[in-house]
């Protein structure tokens, strides 16, 4: 059976949790929903902003998607919806090749999020969810603390109450607000920075409450009793009421080719930033997701986003914490909110008339602050300055020269760091410990002794065509670093689990030199594959059975060299 047709068979419209429901759960996973659609009305408003589309269409992506995500994912605490993230980077795409508020704008946006519902789905179809190996965490975080300074930005405008041009740059978008500054509209910004001062108090001092929520009632309240809308505060309008209709978005080659980078960086970090969140809460709960199906169940909430008229999900942190709080016990949770947010479609969409865009800047400006990973840099100026590296680097690299190129620089450099890592990997020059038959590496334990004449080394890595010239270049310098002139080399080669023809070619080379010159080669804790790929290239041959031996001390046996009380094997046995 092929990949693709085992993986589609895997994926039923039967969920799992069904079995899971009763009473107790239903009761429980109501009032997590609940509770999360009360957050998820203003959110998605506000993140649909942020993407440069009409707040309701973040509604009608936060009602179907959370439906479908419910039947085909495996996170019984997952809150799939519009995220700050992936609205920038739709905002990003889209805005490159269409004005905000135009029809062409919404169009690609719905084009969009069939592009990355179709890789989703794919990928988890044929199983390639280790494709988020390639952005490592430090890029990602780099990637997301750049991103957060970006979206902050964009929202002062709103803030404000300023006509500032978008830019995906913070120095031009910070350069336009100062100038501005003068022209600030008083009654918005102060509406804003209480909205801001409100949501964060809120989210200190009584967590449990909707903070979002009442910060929106209290403002819609405050621009009615105060006629703010005529004072110059910019408010959301006229919503359209009820449920959208389902309808294949416009399908445009052109456009779809124009979108297919941006389209791919948010498969990618959507599906990273999902299945981050959902296996915190699975490890919490005693269950185990499937990468693959959470591909699947997430692209086929994209492709169901953009046939209802919303654009790019994906799970979100801060909802799926308020979910889980709650007492989410399984997706049960998210189709009730999602009839939470259908309700206030059908119900609700005339007040959103008195809503102030300050407000929704205000709850996306608290929600990306946490994005700022201030922790991870400490972490790893202590743990690995590579790393801090990356992450300066894609930072850096981001606010820049933008979102894609940011974390395509973030990506390459990774890249670049594994392949040098691969190719200059670390190895050891074994010497024993006193009174044992254990052998360590001399700079990290002083007191083992090296043979003289004798060079044992390991290496931590696959022998393959890129660190052939670092062996051979190490052994030629640990050679003209010893007292004694070389009698034997002992490769410990309990690390190496891959030997590619090249190095194969390369070993058989450096064996033969080191014959002519009397020296003997030797190969301890030889792995199974590594003894076959020896086999198949009759290194084993040229070697000999008595110079491949099972442990270092069964090689220093063979040299005539102590080592603790323990007899030598046999070579064939060693073999």
């Amino acid at each position: 059976m092929s990949p693709a047709l085992s993986g589609v068979m895997r994926f039923s419209l039967c969920p799992d949790w069904l079995d899971l429901t009763n009473r107790e759960t239903l009761t429980a996973d109501a009032s997590a929903g609940l509770t999360v659609a009360v957050m998820l009305v203003p959110q998605a408003m506000a993140y649909a902003m942020l993407a440069g589309l009409p707040p309701v269409v973040g509604l009608y992506a936060s009602v179907v998607p959370l439906l479908v995500y419910a039947f085909f994912g495996t996170s019984r605490q997952l809150a799939v919806g519009p995220v700050a993230m992936v609205s920038l980077l739709t905002a990003t795409g889209v805005g490159a090749i269409a004005a905000s508020g135009t029809e062409g704008y919404l169009g690609a946006a719905l084009i969009l999020a069939v592009m990355v519902g179709g890789i989703q789905v794919a990928m988890g179809v044929f199983r390639l969810g280790y494709l988020v190996n390639f952005l490592s965490h430090p890029v990602l975080s780099g990637f997301t603390s750049a991103a957060a300074l970006i979206i902050g930005s964009s929202q002062l405008k709103h803030v404000l109450g300023v006509d500032i041009p978008r830019s995906h740059h913070v120095h031009e978008t910070l350069r336009h607000v100062w100038h501005q500054l003068p022209d600030a509209n008083v009654p918005t910004v102060a509406l804003g920075l209480a909205s801001v001062a409100g949501l964060v108090l809120l989210k200190k001092y009584a967590k449990r409450a909707p903070g979002p929520l009442l910060v929106v009632g209290g403002a819609m309240a405050a621009v009615a009793a105060l006629d703010l809308g005529a004072a110059g505060v910019t408010l959301v309008g006229a919503v359209p009421s009820g449920l959208p209709a389902p309808q294949l978005p416009r399908w445009d080659s052109t456009v779809a080719t124009e979108l297919l980078p941006i389209a791919l960086t948010i498969s990618l970090v959507a599906f990273m930033e999902s299945i981050s969140v959902a296996k915190v809460f699975a490890n919490k709960h005693g269950y185990r997701l499937d990468p693959d199906r959470e591909l699947v169940g997430l692209g086929a909430a994209n492709l169901a986003s953009a046939v209802f008229g919303g654009y790019a999900v994906t799970g979100g942190f801060s909802r799926t914490a308020v979910n889980d709080q709650s007492g989410a016990r399984t997706p049960l949770a998210s189709v009730i909110t999602a009839l939470g947010v259908a309700g206030a479609l059908l119900f609700l969409t005339p007040l959103f008339a008195w809503l102030p865009k300050a407000v929704l800047a205000a709850i996306i400006l608290v929600a990306v602050a946490g994005l700022v990973d201030v922790e991870e840099v400490r972490h790893l100026w202590h743990a690995d300055k590579v790393d801090l590296g990356l992450l300066a680097l894609t930072f850096v690299a981001t606010l820049a020269f933008g979102i894609e190129q940011g974390i395509l620089a973030g990506v390459g450099a990774s890249m670049v760091v594994f392949v040098a890592r691969r190719t200059r990997p670390h190895f050891a020059v074994l010497g024993r410990l006193p009174g044992t038959r254990v052998w360590r590496n001399v700079e990290n334990f002083p007191e083992a002794r090296t043979t003289p004449g004798v060079l044992a080394l390991r290496l931590d890595a696959a022998f393959y065509f890129g660190n052939v010239t670092f062996l051979e270049d190490t052994l030629t310098r640990l050679e003209e670093e010893m007292d004694q002139p070389l009698e034997a080399v002992v490769l410990d080669a309990i690390a190496i689990n891959d030997l590619d023809s090249s190095a194969a070619h390369a070993l058989k080379g450096i064996a033969a030199a080191y014959s002519e010159r009397g020296v003997r080669l030797m190969l301890a804790n030889v792995k199974g594959p590594v003894r076959l790929a020896l086999e198949r290239n009759r290194i084993d041959a040229d070697l000999g059975p008595s110079n491949v031996v099972l442990t270092v001390c069964d090689a220093m046996h063979s040299l005539g060299v102590a080592c603790g009380d323990s007899a030598p094997l046999s070579g064939d046995a060693a073999a």
